[in-house]
């Protein structure tokens, strides 16, 4: 088990590991326990009641929080025709086709969302094995297969974060930073866990929200009780 530092052993002791947290007293509780000297990101983990074996069970999507998640997402557009002069018009910070697959062919990732027309994908199909270990593959779920180009972009830019529910049932999403104003987090953290309701798969059975976590940057985590989640 790894070692922890005392700012981290410090700032743990503040969380009661036993109680569970209405969503106002976590947010503040998780921004009090922040240890790192840089604007931590705040980010929320649902401990689903799925089975990710079962393709019927399989939980993917994206979704764009009210609020941005506090950073600026580089985004490269893989067009041709008029969708690169549409990809440029729209904010896209890197456009073209060939070229860039090149380049991530040689080890290039100065980007972090990668968005393709869909007449487009059979090219970066070719590097899938490179991006999909890095989730940057592009997929139609979270809006990044399309050929509406400036929505993407526009969304992207504006704070839309992927979610995906790893083996464990467990999804991770960031719900901006630590900076924000406790309202904000509130406001996207309702956002994100309202669309993980909804998705709820028809076949999963039992608890289908088991617990729920938010912590920050190599931060505690703290636990809410879903209940005291009400969203207008």
């Amino acid at each position: 088990m790894a070692k922890r530092g005392k700012k981290f052993t410090e700032a743990a002791k503040l969380v009661d590991r036993t109680q569970v947290y209405d969503l106002k007293e976590a947010i503040e509780l998780a921004k009090k326990t922040s240890t790192v000297n840089f604007d931590a990101t705040v980010e929320v983990a649902f401990r689903l009641g799925i089975d990710t074996r079962k393709n019927d069970q399989q939980i993917r999507g994206a979704v764009v929080l009210p609020n941005g998640t506090g950073k600026t997402q580089r985004v490269l557009v893989f067009a041709k025709g008029e969708k690169v002069k549409e990809a440029e018009a729209a904010g896209a910070d890197y456009v073209g086709d060939a070229e860039y697959i090149t380049k991530i062919q040689q080890g290039w990732f100065d980007f972090d969302v990668i968005v393709a027309t869909p007449d487009m994908m059979g090219e970066v199909g070719k590097i899938g094995r490179v991006l999909g270990p890095k989730g940057l593959m592009p997929n139609p779920k979270t809006g990044t297969v399309t050929f509406d180009v400036t929505k993407a972009i526009a969304e992207i830019k504006a704070g839309k974060v992927e979610y995906r529910a790893d083996k464990a049932g467990i999804i991770h999403a960031p719900i901006g930073k630590a900076s924000f104003d406790n309202e904000k987090l509130e406001e996207n953290f309702k956002t994100v866990f309202e669309t993980i309701q909804k998705a709820k798969p028809a076949a999963a059975k039992g608890t289908y929200m088991k617990s729920v976590n938010v912590t920050t940057t190599m931060g505690p985590a703290v636990k809410i009780d879903p209940s005291s989640v009400v969203i207008k």
